[in-house]
């Protein structure tokens, strides 16, 4: 028995570990020529500078701890996805809760009647939690601010059009509207308080937000004030353009519904069915594990059923 709940365990870890590398480590938004070239638009930077920091700054009393706290800011996406999330802690002290969650895990296996084995699978499985709840919380923060973006360029050309200027604009932004749009929108404002450029400001909030919306608007705003034009006219013909592709999101969610609602069958079908087949016929389920020929089956069946779920949700994943 302790041989089984070792290999479930094992498989259960492996499908989550591919999962969180899958949703991590690739950009949640596919790059395509729209974007590159909005990007090379909107870029003032004609070449990498890179930035040094002044000697006056420099601590000789850095340590081991200066240079794991590097590390980790280095590390690939963590750190963006942390801003975007809104979750006002460091790379190290998230690193910091993942490590208390594998020691929680790991200290449940210690005093439960779980195998000790078992420690560092459960402990890597707690670990992962924040992970999901740093995805989470970005996700419904982007969703919510490209939910906001019509109406606020609405509101901008508004204040255009009675006389404010555009940085007065951001401020107006920023104080009528609410979080996470009302947020960057008065950083911007507040950035220019300090002497950065209006169009950096700009730069940086595309940066940040990972949104196709945010960059037309950069890209518009900066070409503006190079070449000129109404931007009041722009801000609003690009709302009513963020409008209809929002309506549009709306009518492929309604239809990949069902797509949607099979995927989720389909992918929690063999793990229920598994366990009912175990609590039914365990002699008949665990020949799986103890044949050669059924640990094969087993794990060319863990392995079809994480190629399934790219599959499903490539095909419900439909960009407007």
């Amino acid at each position: 028995m302790s041989s089984f709940i070792i290999i479930a365990a094992v498989g259960i870890f492996v499908a989550s570990i591919v999962a969180f590398a899958s949703s991590m480590l690739m950009a949640t938004e596919e790059t395509t020529a729209t974007e590159d070239r909005l990007t090379q638009l909107a870029s003032k930077k004609t070449g990498a500078t890179e930035k040094k920091q002044s000697l006056l700054l420099v601590d000789e009393s850095e340590g081991a701890g200066q240079l794991v706290k590097k590390l980790l800011e280095n590390v690939p996406a963590v750190h963006k996805y942390l801003e975007q999330a809104d979750i006002g802690i460091s790379v190290m002290q998230f690193f910091g809760l993942c490590g208390i969650g594998f020691l929680f895990g790991f200290a449940l296996c210690v005093i439960s009647p779980l195998p000790i084995l078992l420690g560092p699978i459960v402990g890597a499985a707690v670990g992962v939690l924040p992970f999901g709840y740093v995805l989470h919380k970005r996700k419904k923060r982007l969703a919510k601010f490209g939910q906001q973006i019509p109406e606020a360029l609405e509101l901008l050309g508004r204040s255009l059009r009675a006389g404010h200027s555009l940085q007065a604009g951001f401020g107006l932004v920023g104080e009528e509207m609410e979080p996470p749009l009302a947020t960057e929108f008065k950083r911007c404002f507040e950035e220019q308080k300090f002497g950065i450029p209006l169009d950096e400001s700009i730069e940086d909030m595309a940066e940040r937000v990972p949104n196709m919306d945010i960059r037309f608007f950069a890209t518009a705003v900066i070409l503006q004030r190079q070449t000129g034009g109404d931007l009041s006219e722009i801000l609003d013909k690009i709302g009513h353009l963020v409008r209809e592709r929002l309506q549009i999101l709306g009518q492929i969610q309604a239809l990949t519904g069902e797509g949607r609602m099979s995927g989720a069958v389909l992918l929690a079908l063999p793990p229920v069915l598994f366990l009912t087949m175990l609590k039914l016929n365990y002699e008949y389920v665990i020949t799986l594990f103890t044949d050669p020929m059924g640990q094969y089956m087993l794990g060319a069946a863990i392995v079809t059923q994480i190629l399934g779920a790219l599959v499903i949700k490539k095909i419900i994943t439909i960009k407007v």
